[in-house]
Parts: structure tokens; sequence; C-alpha cells
């Protein structure tokens, strides 16, 4: 006897995910990249803060919403790039 169920029984087949266009990831590409440049404000504008004797508290949210920005452009790049 087999512990596994019988053909048709059990979990239910998904069928695998359409494949994507040329034009949408070149798309998703070019979006990651302009998502790209409010991460690198945020590391430029961060890093100037942090060495200033004074540091500003209220740039802060900028910073991290920034640098938030910044890693969904990289992670677009990715999901486009891996296919």
């Amino acid at each position: 006897m087999s512990d596994s169920p019988p053909e048709g029984l059990g979990r239910p087949t998904v069928p695998p995910p359409l494949p994507r266009g040329g034009c949408m990831t070149a798309f998703m590409v070019i979006v990651g990249t302009i998502l790209l440049l409010p991460g690198l404000c945020a590391l430029i504008f961060g890093g100037m803060a942090l060495s200033q004797p004074r540091f500003d508290p209220g740039l802060t949210p900028y910073i991290l919403i920034g640098l938030l920005v910044g890693f969904a452009g990289v992670m677009l790049i990715r999901a486009a790039t891996r296919g």
C-alpha cells in the first residue's frame, strides 16, 4: 500500500504562470532604475547628515523613505531579470 493519494485527488494542480514579454521586462527595469534615484539621494543626504556635528533627527523619516523606495527599485529590477 502506498501512502500517496491516487491520481486526481489531493492537491489541486496550479497552472504555470504565463511568460512575460520583453517589453514588460524592459518597463520593469526602467521603473526600477528610476526608483533607485531616491535611494541614492537618501544615501548621500544620510551620509551628509551623519557627518555633521549637529544631526537633525527631523531628516530621519525622509532618509528611511528614500532607502525603502531604493530597495523597492532593487527588488523590481531583480524580479525583472529573474523572469
